[in-house]
């Protein structure tokens, strides 16, 4: 295939996609993959086909927007985010409240404070990513891979997490009352340290395997038999 010629590219005209503006720029379909729209009025904008992989939509009103095609795959939104009546924003790949991502690959993202209530991850590939004060509420991970995931301060009341994976991940402060630990595949250098709820898991907990328990987390320096142990007091 030839190189496209000199000058082909107009880079003085070029905007990286992150920093598009939501504007009728003539061109479609739109480029704004990890651009910032949380808060603002799309108007009429014409989405069709648009690339909004990453986008931040959250408290953005597309209600009126044409998205026939337009890929929404991990852009973030929230229960005040709009579309067309139409539209099906919690199958379109984006992340929110509600969202279906079962079996879906979120390794690494940042999805902090997120408002994931309702979301069925089941499945889900989560490892490295940072949920942070997230509010997961009732969700259902099971058979998710959270190895080394934060989840610091993250409300994980009544969660399911199944037979998922949390080997090193950070899980202090997070509040898991209700939450469903009893056959979770393995908690190799998980940090519970500061963890509100799990006052009747405990004994349990604690009946791991050695090599689970006694395994350091580099990161937050601590072994998971410390950090449960450390609820008791």
């Amino acid at each position: 295939m030839p190189l496209p010629r000199s000058g082909s590219l107009n880079l003085r005209d070029w905007t990286a996609p992150e920093h598009r503006l939501p504007e009728h720029s003539g061109v479609t379909p739109m480029d704004a993959r990890g651009a910032n729209w949380s808060g603002l009025n799309l108007g009429e904008l014409d989405l069709r086909g648009a690339q909004l992989c990453r986008c931040d939509l959250r408290g953005t009103d597309l209600s009126r927007c044409r998205l026939d095609e337009a890929d929404l795959r991990l852009a973030r939104y929230d229960s005040s985010t709009s579309v067309p009546e139409d539209f099906d924003l919690r199958s379109s790949g984006a992340v929110g409240p509600g969202a279906k991502l079962n079996g879906v690959y979120l390794n690494s993202t940042d999805l902090r404070g997120m408002d994931l209530r309702g979301s069925v991850l089941m499945g889900a590939y989560l490892s490295g990513a940072d949920l942070s004060g997230a509010l997961l509420d009732g969700v259902s991970l099971a058979g998710s891979d959270l190895r080394s995931a934060t989840l610091r301060g993250a409300m994980c009341r009544g969660t399911r997490f199944g037979n998922s994976e949390l080997d090193m991940a950070d899980l202090r402060g997070a509040d898991l009352e209700g939450a469903a630990l009893d056959t979770i595949e393995s908690i190799r250098g998980t940090d519970f340290s500061s963890c509100s709820g799990l006052e009747t898991q405990l004994d349990a907990l604690l009946s791991r395997p050695l090599h689970e328990l006694d395994c350091w987390n580099p990161i937050t320096r601590s072994t998971t038999r410390a950090s449960l142990e450390s609820l008791r007091n």
